[in-house]
């Protein structure tokens, strides 16, 4: 079964969606991409997962009194879920990559919670210190998606010069997000 990568057409109106910011510093330049994109669309709620304790996958499931289990309870409740990430050794941060880990959870000891992935939305979002990405850098977002059930949105690369967000990259996430009106 193959994630489903819509076009930039699809109608979002109604739907409510969250930003789910995985980034080791919660002001940095991914931070500053986030504020962009919030501010031209007001509907979407945030998440700074730096906020939370969220501990590492282990097969014992040791971390079930951290922040994961009601944070996905809370994330449940949106129909489209945005990841954006800086990008840390070509790949997502530490911290995002932890939390998609802890997906697993819901795989074996919360079931109810990871079957209620199945039909939701995703799309990530990646900042670097210029414009160049691997095109492997969104393919665990895809694949997770895919093995969950979810509609892959696609992914985007946006980055920072001189502590400001290019116009190339402004054009290209409003291009990228009109998926959201």
């Amino acid at each position: 079964m193959q994630a489903t990568v819509r076009k930039l057409s699809i109608n979002m109106k109604g739907k409510k969606g969250v930003i789910i910011l995985g980034s080791a510093r919660g002001d940095g330049n991914t931070r500053k991409i986030v504020n962009m994109i919030r501010a031209n669309h007001k509907n979407l709620h945030f998440i700074n997962l730096c906020e939370k304790k969220i501990g590492y996958f282990d097969y014992e499931f040791r971390n079930q009194d951290d922040d994961f289990i009601p944070l996905m309870s809370e994330i449940l409740e949106y129909e489209v879920l945005i990841f954006a990430t800086p990008v840390y050794w070509y790949s997502m941060s530490g911290i995002l990559k932890n939390f998609f880990d802890r997906i697993t959870d819901l795989l074996e000891i919360r079931k109810d919670l990871g079957r209620r992935l199945n039909g939701k939305t995703m799309m990530s979002i990646s900042c670097g210190s210029n414009a160049e990405i691997l095109d492997s850098f969104s393919i665990p977002f895809s694949e997770t998606a895919k093995y969950l059930k979810m509609n892959y949105w696609g992914h985007t690369h946006t980055w920072i010069n001189a502590g400001k967000i290019p116009v190339e990259v402004e054009l290209q996430l409003e291009k990228f997000l009109i998926k959201l009106r």
